[in-house]
């Protein structure tokens, strides 16, 4: 694919803990971008290192021996989105997703959601997609780890207009830990994912939602860079369109949605069909946005925090089809997974107890690994 495609050209928002442009593998790769939170740190601080790992599997180089992420000639826009107490979630989110849109950010990866009562309970992060979407950029939200145990509906991702992302396995299964439900637009692999070790050095195997979402951002930034033309409904038309579809049941899938995500299908193929420019296939016509090119990236913008007014508050054959196994190769060479993390990996920010408060968690989880007994 990176002989068609390595994602020149197209920035990807992380909106998570943070991105250390330091490592190794990032230097060069990470925007000035910003904090958005009450309790702003800079948009390069990252003391749970979870979007550092987003990036990289987005953006790596694979520079001294770090991680080769799937596009790695995008680059990163930082939007430092770590909740504080009292901080409302509804109107962080809100500010993370506008701020990626008005400085350039064609996708936009959230690995990090919360639970609520509804959707209504995020009136100001829906305002800020739909915004995204009119401006010409996709979504991209994971969809929980918490399959297995409740399944809860979390948000972003299962708000009008997000790309919910599910996990899968090498056998193309769903996993266990998966949310699963109508909010579930794509899958993407989503075990045995590289990492970096927290508590030593060298890699280790990562699981859950969060990578999953990078990795469909990623592969949204391959097939954009090499059809520059393209609206963001048709990117991701092609995406659903070109997907390994479900063995049995419907489509959508409850479990995987419209199926496993296969850039290659796109990019060497040149399959999939990317339709009409004004409409988004995961909305009615009459709620589709109608596109427009966002703005290109300023790379002097001041990281300063934006802060609001308090007004504002109120299968194998899978991963060898998306070629994910050659994008990662590099962490692997670099250094065997010697030590496998296998405690919870649900970071969880300071948060409003109320338990109607949308919580943000990072949606990379590491629970004991068994396949859905569905096995969509």
């Amino acid at each position: 694919m990176w002989s068609v495609s390595q994602g020149e050209g197209i920035t990807v928002a992380v909106v998570d803990s943070g991105v250390d442009p330091s490592v190794p593998e990032l230097r060069g790769q990470v925007l000035q971008g910003a904090d958005v939170s009450h309790a702003p740190a800079g948009a390069h601080t990252d003391s749970e290192g979870h979007g550092t790992e987003m990036a990289a599997l987005i953006a790596g180089t694979g520079a001294d021996g770090g991680l080769r992420g799937l596009a790695p000639r995008t680059k990163i826009l930082p939007v430092r989105a770590k909740a504080a107490a009292g901080d409302a979630q509804d109107a962080l989110m809100g500010r993370a997703l506008r701020y990626a849109v008005e400085h350039g950010a064609r996708v936009i990866n959230v690995s990090m959601g919360g639970t609520g009562s509804g959707p209504d309970q995020f009136p100001r992060t829906q305002e800020a997609v739909n915004y995204a979407l009119a401006k010409g950029s996709l979504v991209f939200a994971g969809v929980g780890n918490d399959g297995d145990k409740g399944n809860p509906v979390e948000f972003p991702a299962a708000l009008p207009g997000v790309v919910g992302v599910g996990a899968v396995d090498k056998a193309s299964t769903v996993t266990k830990f998966s949310n699963w439900g109508k909010q579930v637009a794509l899958a993407a692999p989503g075990e045995e994912i590289p990492g970096r070790c927290r508590q030593s050095a060298g890699w280790c195997a990562q699981r859950g939602t969060s990578p999953a979402t990078a990795i469909a951002s990623a592969s949204a930034a391959l097939i954009w860079s090499a059809h520059p033309n393209w609206t963001n409904n048709q990117v991701l038309r092609v995406l659903m369109d070109t997907a390994g579809k479900p063995t049995t049941g419907t489509v959508p899938s409850k479990y995987i949605g419209y199926g496993t995500i296969r850039p290659r299908k796109v990019l060497l193929d040149s399959e999939g069909d990317p339709g009409p420019p004004d409409i988004n296939p995961l909305l009615p016509a009459a709620q589709s946005p109608k596109p427009s090119t966002p703005q290109a990236p300023n790379d002097t913008t001041s990281a300063a925090n934006p802060e609001p007014t308090r007004a504002e508050e109120d299968n194998t054959t899978l991963w060898l089809g998306l070629g994910i196994a050659a994008a990662i190769a590099a962490a692997a060479a670099a250094a065997a997974y010697a030590v496998r993390r296998r405690k919870s990996d649900r970071h969880t920010p300071d948060h409003n107890s109320t338990p109607t408060t949308h919580t943000h968690t990072y949606s990379r989880g590491e629970p004991d690994h068994v396949g859905h007994p569905e096995n969509q």
